[in-house]
C-alpha cells in the first residue's frame, strides 16, 4: 500500500501526496502546537521483535475510516449498489490485512488476490442481476485500493455489468471524474472522503464533519456526497486508518494492549515515539495522544507515515511505539 492519503497524516503522509485519507493531518490541524514532552516517568524502552501488534484505541482518538463504495449518483441502480454492498459485507480489517499481505508481501497481483478472496468468501453468492451496461471502477495508486476495486469488478460482473478497473491516481484526480460520471465507482474511506468533500465545498478551514462514530461519519459523508452527485453504499467493517503499533515482545514485556495501557505504564523518558515529521503537531498523532490519553513520550523519532522506516525502527528496537496504518500487511498474523 504505497501512496494513499489519509486524514491521519495530512492525508496520512503516505496519502498526503495522494490525498486519500484522514489522520495526523486532519483538516484545520496545521496550527496545532507541538505537545510539551515533559515526560517525567521512567517510560518503556524499545523492545526489538519481528511481529507488530496494534494497540487498541480504547478512547476513540481516530476517526472512522471504514472502506465504503463511492458511486456516481446517476449510475447507482439498486442492483449495482447491492452488488457493491456484498463486498462490504465480507470485508473486515483482518481480512483486509491478509489481502494486502498477499499483494505487498506475497507478490500476487490485485486481480489474483481479489479472485481468491471472492471465491473463498462467497462474494458473488445471491448477487442480483442489474440492467447491465459499461461500468468503470476507479482505483487509487496504491495496492489496497486496487485490490478492492478488483473485488468490486468481480461482484458487479456477477450482477451483469461489463466492468473495467482503471487506476487513476490520487483523490484530487479521481473524485472529479466520479462526479462527472467518467468513472462510476471507486473504493473510498468514510472519514477521509467526508473531509475531502467538506473542505472542497466549504474551504480548507471548514469545521470537520467526521468523527469516531461510524454512523455519524457516514451520515455526514452522504450529506456531503449529495451535493456533489455522489452516493455511497454500505461501509465495510474493514478500516484503514491511523493506528499505533508496538512489537509483540514490547507488548508482552510491559503488558500493554491499549493506548490507555501505554499512557499509564509507558509515559516517561525511555519511551520513543516514531512517526512522520508532522506527528507532534497533529491531533490524530502525538498531539492527540497527549490530549486524549495523557501519553507523554520521552522522545520523538521523525521518520515516515506508517512506512518502512517506522516499522523498521520498531522491529530493530529503535522505537517503542510508532504510527502505522491499521490494515498494513506488516500486521498480518498479529
Amino acid at each position: 500500500m504505497l501512496a494513499r492519503s489519509r486524514l491521519a497524516v495530512g492525508a496520512l503522509g503516505a496519502l498526503a501526496a495522494a490525498g486519500l485519507l484522514t489522520g495526523c493531518g486532519d483538516a484545520g490541524s496545521s496550527g496545532t502546537d507541538a505537545p510539551q514532552q515533559g515526560a517525567s516517568g521512567a517510560g518503556c524502552a524499545p523492545v526489538a521483535g519481528d511481529k507488530l501488534v496494534v494497540l487498541t484505541d480504547d478512547k476513540k482518538l481516530q476517526n472512522t475510516d471504514n472502506v465504503i463504495p463511492a458511486i456516481n449518483a446517476k449510475a447507482a441502480t439498486p442492483q449495482l449498489v447491492a452488488a457493491l454492498d456484498k463486498v462490504s459485507a465480507k470485508l473486515d480489517t483482518p481480512k483486509l490485512i491478509e489481502l494486502n499481505r498477499s499483494v505487498d508481501i506475497d507478490r500476487k497481483t490485485p486481480q489474483v488476490a481479489a479472485k481468491e478472496f471472492a471465491d473463498a468468501n462467497g462474494v458473488t453468492e445471491g448477487v442480483e442481476k442489474g440492467p447491465g451496461g459499461q461500468i468503470t471502477v476507479g482505483a487509487g495508486n496504491f495496492s489496497e485500493s486496487q485490490i478492492i476495486a478488483e473485488l468490486y469488478k468481480i461482484s458487479l460482473t456477477a450482477a451483469g455489468y461489463q466492468v473495467k478497473v482503471q487506476t487513476i491516481g490520487n483523490r484530487e484526480l479521481y473524485e472529479p471524474a466520479l462526479e462527472k460520471g467518467e468513472i462510476q465507482v471507486v473504493p473510498e474511506y468514510a472519514a477521509t472522503m467526508a473531509e475531502f468533500l467538506n473542505t472542497k465545498a466549504n474551504g480548507k478551514d471548514a469545521q470537520p464533519v467526521s468523527s469516531p462514530d461510524l454512523d455519524k461519519t457516514v451520515e455526514a459523508l452522504k450529506a456531503e456526497g449529495q451535493k456533489a452527485g455522489i452516493t455511497f453504499g454500505q461501509p465495510a467493517e474493514a478500516q484503514d486508518q491511523n493506528a499505533f503499533a508496538v512489537t509483540k515482545a514490547f507488548a508482552d514485556k510491559y503488558q500493554v494492549a491499549t493506548l490507555s495501557d501505554l499512557a499509564s505504564k509507558c509515559s516517561g523518558q525511555a519511551t520513543v515515539l516514531a512517526g512522520p515529521p508532522e506527528c507532534p503537531q497533529r491531533p490524530k498523532c502525538q498531539a492527540g495522544l497527549v490530549q486524549v490519553y495523557d501519553f507523554k513520550a520521552g522522545s520523538f523519532s521523525s521518520l515516515d507515515a506508517g512506512g518502512p522506516q517506522t516499522k523498521n525502527a520498531l522491529k530493530t528496537g529503535a522505537a517503542s511505539v510508532g504510527l502505522v496504518f491499521s490494515s498494513d500487511a506488516a500486521l498480518a498474523g498479529s
